[in-house]
């Protein structure tokens, strides 16, 4: 079954107008006239997503060990954790990885034995939860999957109007997920195998995400990129050009989207050599239990009354990695 235009890229507009596509715009009442249209918002994306990403010299931070590469690995692979274990959508996790790289790009958090990339990473992910989806979690409630901090929904709080501030209150970016639609189109126009390019794309950009050597790349190039890997895989369009792919729009980098190509295909090939452990369910076990300070108390659970506990900057800090916390 082949699909029109118009129906790949419904997602594309914003709610508010695709209602007048019945009748108020004749313009665009044809599948030619809609490409044209969607084409050119495909390339006012491009244009401006440069707005979007942190400095040409941000990667350069990592490589000279002016920022650490391991602690940036360590935050984006516990928003992952986070992400699966409530189910959000995958432009959430993105969203948050991009506000938080945006943020160190224009501040330097200051070394303090970890907790405050932690305080960020949960305040990014907040606002990414806020942003995309329909219901989010409490503050307390967001801090699952072993982190090494457990913080105050007040200084959450703080901390994502310090980052909405430096980020210009500008959290509806321009990520990978704006394009992959569109270049799905542009490799199988009959519509047949769009779904599963899309998927695939998406798991592509999701487990590189960690790697800061990406960061050079721009979102369009990262979408073509994950749509030429993902096409690698099915026989039909595995004889696909990359030449080709600065075609599929005005504004496409031919050779960063090779370069971003090459390297995703040596990052995705050697992880799939990895053959990882076979995970089994494991039960949670949970103990409520009370914490009480001077002057204020606050509700924490844990698995065992041995762990040790301090504040610190409005922060409970939990010795043990195998604190379950709510």
């Amino acid at each position: 079954m082949s699909l029109s235009c118009s129906d790949c890229f419904s997602d594309l507009l914003c709610g508010e107008d695709s209602s007048s596509l019945s009748g108020d715009l004749p313009d665009c009442s044809s599948d030619l006239e809609s490409l044209a249209y969607i084409e050119e918002s495909i390339a006012g994306f491009i244009e401006d997503e440069r707005n979007f990403v942190p400095g040409f010299d941000y990667v350069s931070r990592f490589r000279s060990q002016s920022l650490d590469a391991s602690a940036r690995e360590e935050s984006v692979a516990w928003i992952l954790k986070v992400q699966a274990y409530y189910g959000f959508q995958p432009l959430t996790a993105y969203l948050s990885v991009n506000y938080l790289d945006r943020f160190l790009y224009s501040r330097r958090l200051p070394q303090a034995n970890g907790w405050p990339l932690q305080l960020l990473s949960v305040a990014c992910l907040s606002l990414a939860a806020k942003m995309e989806e329909p219901l989010v979690p409490s503050l307390l409630d967001l801090q699952v999957e072993g982190p090494k901090f457990i913080f105050e929904p007040k200084t959450i709080r703080r901390m994502e109007l310090l980052v909405l501030g430096v980020l210009d209150w500008r959290l509806r970016s321009i990520t990978p997920f704006s394009f992959i639609a569109f270049f799905a189109y542009k490799l199988d126009s009959s519509g047949s195998l769009i779904g599963y390019l899309i998927s695939r794309a998406t798991q592509i950009i999701l487990s590189n995400i960690q790697e800061a050597s990406f960061l050079e790349y721009w979102p369009s190039c990262i979408a073509a990129a994950a749509i030429l890997c993902a096409a690698n895989e099915i026989p039909k369009l595995s004889l696909v050009d990359p030449e080709r792919v600065e075609s599929w729009c005005d504004g496409l980098s031919k050779e960063k989207i090779i370069s971003c190509y090459q390297l995703m295909q040596e990052i995705t090939v050697d992880n799939n050599r990895r053959k990882p452990p076979r995970h089994f369910p494991q039960l949670r076990v949970t103990i409520r239990g009370r914490v009480k300070s001077a002057g204020s108390s606050s509700s924490s659970s844990f698995s065992s009354s041995s762990f040790k506990r301090r504040k610190l900057n409005n922060c409970l800090w939990v010795d043990d990695d195998k604190g379950n916390d709510d």
